[in-house]
């Protein structure tokens, strides 16, 4: 599907191990229990819906609950995340490789954390902290570790909680990301026209001179008057320029 661009969240089990030492220090002897996705919420850029599926909701058969994110995946153009590709996408990936699925459709991943620290200098880059500082929300109180280890034994009214904490977290999610999007180096193109901008589709715009390409032709140049994303157009054409 062309230019479906996916805004996903996930929750994460803690590890559990058997450890010698004190509260704070970490020396493990053996791993009883390795982390797993307990929770994903995600939605569809610009669609108004957000959706949540966790594994209370399969029973806490992980295979089937893992194969709903592979479909969510396949569908995706471009993903969104925060810490994205450190995190959420790589322990998608080890939840795909543990439970045979082969690799998704190929997508391009967008990392609200990678745009935040490479363009500006926010003292704080988490996600709660960007949406505080840029007015755009905040997330959602969860009450601490108690809500995770109650979803980890299946406590309904625990998981009603979680869903409203990882949707809230997309929603946040997408307000950052549109913030965002004109000053990232790479985001999906979503219109063929060279008329219209590439990052919102917004038809406002203001022709910025024009941008000479290696083959020396020339192509306009444009700024959106509502992301602030700079373009080229699509068609070429030649500039009589003088001889030197």
């Amino acid at each position: 599907m062309k230019n479906k661009i996916l805004l996903f969240d996930l929750e994460t089990s803690p590890n559990i191990a058997y450890s010698w030492h004190g509260k704070y220090e970490v020396d493990i002897i053996e791993f009883i229990e390795e982390k797993y996705i307990m929770s994903v919420a995600y939605k569809w850029l610009g669609e108004k819906s957000v959706h949540c599926f966790n594994l209370g909701q399969y029973k806490f058969n992980h295979q089937k609950f893992i194969a709903e994110l592979h479909k969510l995946f396949n569908q995706a153009e471009a993903i969104v995340a925060h810490n994205g590709d450190a995190f959420d996408i790589k322990m998608a990936n080890r939840e795909f490789i543990k439970y045979g699925f082969l690799p998704p459709s190929p997508y391009k991943q967008i990392d609200t954390l990678k745009i935040a620290r490479s363009k500006c200098k926010f003292n704080d880059n988490r996600l709660d902290a960007l949406g505080e500082f840029l007015g755009l929300g905040r997330k959602k109180d969860t009450g601490g570790f108690p809500l995770w280890k109650s979803c980890m034994r299946n406590d309904k009214n625990a998981w009603k909680t979680m869903t409203k904490y990882n949707k809230q977290d997309v929603i946040l999610l997408e307000k950052v990301y549109i913030k965002l999007r004109a000053w990232a180096t790479s985001v999906p193109n979503l219109v063929e026209d060279g008329e219209i901008c590439p990052c919102c589709q917004s038809k406002e715009k203001t022709m910025q001179g024009n941008k000479r390409m290696a083959n020396g032709f020339y192509k306009k140049r444009y700024q959106c008057s509502r992301c602030g994303r700079w373009w080229v157009g699509k068609n070429k054409f030649k500039i009589n320029e003088p001889n030197n």
